[in-house]
């Protein structure tokens, strides 16, 4: 008789079962490589994000690799082939290097040419890895090169063809909307930019809110000017929420109830790309879940990268928007906040979190 075990004990971690069946009901892709879920009933594992008809729950056992779901009996899905993941990830690591050396933006086929998938296969799997496609990952690449040249560079234009761009037009285009700053003002640190900023009571804690035209720049707890000026310091500050009243009333409702949902409000954040999809992962997680810093590493594609994901969301500087309250560690409990584990767990709780 074959013999199943009762939970996953894993390279990194242990996944409960229920964790891991939630995973599966909800077709989770950031579960996948992670464990495989073998139905009896029909004799054959697949990815936790199978597209196939759900199971029922009791013919369902879990396993940490595909080589324990074959020695059990149990052969590989046709269908979502389990036993592909770790060749998915070794060509999308291969492509990332690929357009990190090269100076221009590779095509698609030539891409897909390095990991022997066709490219409309190729295009799915390195976008479920990164969140993104290819070319918006190149050009979130070459982005984040510019943002780093200009903060040196003695003439914006230099900064912008060291980074890969043909000309100063492409870059402006593709980065409208996103930087929060021109070109200029990045490289000079912010300096001449309005932010409007305001203390305001909330039944959580005093809360600071800024924002600059494009949106809101800081939320945080128990802060004031001095740390506003910390975190911009070349900035024009303006005290007084007159300006912004009504988007810092809508701010000011999300924080109180938190479990609303509050996509609506604009953000003027900035960060490397690296960062940026930390915190869209963050925007992703449903009000009244969480995740560890391992499931958001895994959101996006690489599980082992908790260390960096952790050092991201710790660089977050709009509290509740950017929702880093709800990872908490795999051990249990809230974990650390930068406003005190109170506040995460009050948070949560108002959120419905079991992790409260």
């Amino acid at each position: 008789m074959a013999h199943y075990p009762i939970n996953l004990v894993m390279t990194d971690e242990s996944i409960p079962n229920e964790t891991a069946w939630s995973a599966v009901m909800r077709r989770d892709r950031s579960y996948d490589g992670r464990f495989v879920t073998g139905v009896l009933t029909t004799g054959i594992y697949c990815r936790p994000s199978c597209a196939a008809r759900h199971p029922a729950r009791q013919n369902v056992r879990f396993f940490a690799t595909g080589e324990d779901a074959r020695a059990a009996g149990l052969r590989a899905c046709k269908r979502c082939l389990p036993d592909d993941v770790s060749r998915d990830e070794a060509a999308v690591l291969a492509v990332i290097e690929e357009i990190k050396a090269s100076d221009g933006a590779p095509t698609l086929d030539e891409l897909a040419a390095i990991t022997g998938y066709s490219p409309t296969h190729f295009q799915r799997v390195f976008k479920r890895a990164t969140g993104l496609s290819p070319a918006a990952y190149s050009r979130a690449l070459r982005e984040e090169r510019a943002k780093d040249a200009l903060i040196g560079a003695s003439r914006v234009s230099d900064a912008i063809y060291d980074a890969g761009y043909e000309a100063p037009s492409r870059f402006y285009e593709g980065v409208e909307g996103k930087m929060g700053m021109t070109a200029s003002d990045w490289k000079k640190g912010g300096a001449g930019r309005a932010i409007h900023w305001v203390v305001v009571e909330t039944s959580i804690a005093p809360m600071l809110v800024a924002a600059t035209e494009r949106g809101v720049c800081c939320l945080s707890f128990n802060e004031g000017e001095k740390e506003l000026r910390a975190r911009f310091p070349n900035a024009e500050l303006i005290g007084g929420g007159d300006t912004f009243r009504e988007l810092f009333e809508q701010v000011i409702a999300a924080v109180e109830d938190p479990a609303l949902d509050n996509s609506h409000i604009p953000l003027d954040v900035k960060g490397t790309a690296f960062q940026q999809r930390c915190w869209q992962a963050l925007r992703q997680i449903p009000a009244g879940e969480t995740r560890s810093y391992g499931e958001q590493a895994a959101m996006l594609g690489n599980p082992k990268a908790s260390r960096a994901v952790g050092s991201a969301n710790g660089a977050n500087n709009i509290a509740v928007l950017i929702p880093c309250h709800r990872v908490v560690p795999a051990s249990g409990g809230v974990g650390g906040y930068a406003y005190g584990p109170e506040i995460k767990a009050e948070l949560l709780k108002r959120e419905g979190s079991s992790a409260s």
